[in-house]
């Protein structure tokens, strides 16, 4: 596929960012692309090459997420710490645009369509972080159920974590990290889904009060 030298390689990257001023800005609702696309001096048909509407702009940002993350993730060691890597590298992307995220995740409950998009978008990143962290997404037990336990495990242990992330105003994080590592342990601990091969058929049964991935106050 051949580069449309109208449009730089960084345009879209640089587009997606004067969204999410956008989103801090006004709020989710009222996000404007071609007027984020005016206030970074980018064309109006390239604009709309990149991002044709709001759900592009999600996946897109999500697709930018998850590169960020597994990009010079971690290689070796036990499977929990790459995760633990590859969730922080996921969270540090979220903080370069944190006044943007913190907005959209504020907004996107009250417009269903964006969020089971987003639900299902999150879904995929998932899988792709167990790829990195070496962890097979779909073990025996995963296959009975569709695929996706590690996946909706994971995908929990992400939304606690930014739950946490939303309340830390420290630069080092430090509040953020121990909810992941609180949430790792406990989703692992009661569904053994980071186990080697062939124990998930044997893992406990999961309770609400083994994972309580519940919003914090």
């Amino acid at each position: 596929m051949q580069t449309d030298p109208a449009q730089p390689p960084d345009t879209e990257t640089a587009l997606v960012a004067a969204c999410f001023e956008q989103i801090a800005a006004h709020g989710w609702a009222r996000l404007s692309i071609p007027a984020a696309a005016h206030s970074a001096g980018i064309p109006l048909d390239v604009a709309r090459r990149s991002l044709g509407d709001r759900c592009a702009l999600l996946l897109r940002f999500g697709a930018l997420a998850d590169a960020f993350a597994l990009k010079g993730a971690l290689t070796e060691g036990p499977a929990r710490d790459r995760l633990f890597d590859l969730v922080m590298r996921r969270i540090d992307f979220l903080q370069m645009h944190r006044a943007g995220v913190i907005a959209l995740l504020r907004g996107v409950p009250f417009d269903p369509p964006a969020a089971l998009l987003l639900t299902g978008a999150s879904l995929r990143s998932m899988d792709w972080l167990l790829a990195a962290a070496g962890v097979d997404a779909a073990g025996p037990l995963d296959r009975r159920l569709g695929g996706t336990l590690r996946a909706g495990g994971l995908l929990a242990v992400w939304g606690w974590t930014v739950r946490a992330w939303q309340n830390d105003t420290n630069p080092d994080m430090a509040a953020t990290m121990a909810a992941l590592d609180s949430a790792l342990t406990r989703a692992e601990r009661a569904a053994g889904w980071l186990a080697p091969r062939g124990r998930l058929d044997s893992a406990a049964p999961m309770t609400p009060e083994d994972v309580p991935f519940t919003p914090q106050e």
